[in-house]
């Protein structure tokens, strides 16, 4: 699988998605830019289950090196290594802390263009309060799981998601 290859934007608004591990998976899957597969990297405990889609941007890093990661809001699973057309609806700004090294670990957020119970979905800040918090908690309990701290400190809309993929899509392209 070569993703180097897969421009991020598909037009102005929507974006290509890589799905690494699908929704209601205990298994975390990552995509190995070595091996250009998806491996499976661990395996959460019972009970505990990826909410929706989660996957990354191609052609973007983010500060623990790794491409965006982006929960993609949608009816149904999708199999590892699909690319999901998206809207970008938001991001989730937060800080991964792992022992005393801080850094930015930003979660955006998108529903593909083939959702149906999200379509009408245009901004993150649209999703019940409920919701939201659930997303947020899934992503505190899945670090504390492996020995870090995440601290979600506020969720942006689409423009400023939008501008933020575009900057560092140029970055990574230019570096």
């Amino acid at each position: 699988m070569r993703l180097d290859h897969i421009s991020p934007f598909r037009s102005k608004k929507v974006l290509r998605v890589v799905i690494e591990t699908p929704k209601g998976s205990r298994n975390k899957y990552d995509y190995d830019p070595q091996t250009r597969a998806i491996v499976l990297a661990k395996t959460l405990p019972e009970g505990m289950v990826f909410p929706f889609n989660f996957g990354f941007i191609p052609q973007t890093e983010g500060e623990d090196g790794d491409p965006l990661d982006v929960l993609v809001l949608m009816d149904e699973p999708v199999a590892p290594g699909v690319v999901v057309p998206c809207r970008i609806v938001g991001l989730m700004r937060a800080v991964q802390t792992e022992g005393k090294k801080k850094r930015r670990n930003d979660r955006y957020l998108a529903v593909a263009e083939t959702s149906l119970e999200f379509s009408a979905v245009e901004d993150a800040r649209q999703l019940p309060a409920h919701l939201a918090e659930q997303i947020e908690q899934f992503f505190v309990t899945y670090n504390r799981l492996f020995g870090r701290r995440f601290s979600a400190e506020k969720v942006a809309g689409p423009a400023k998601a939008l501008h933020a993929i575009a900057e560092n899509h140029a970055a990574a392209s230019a570096g």
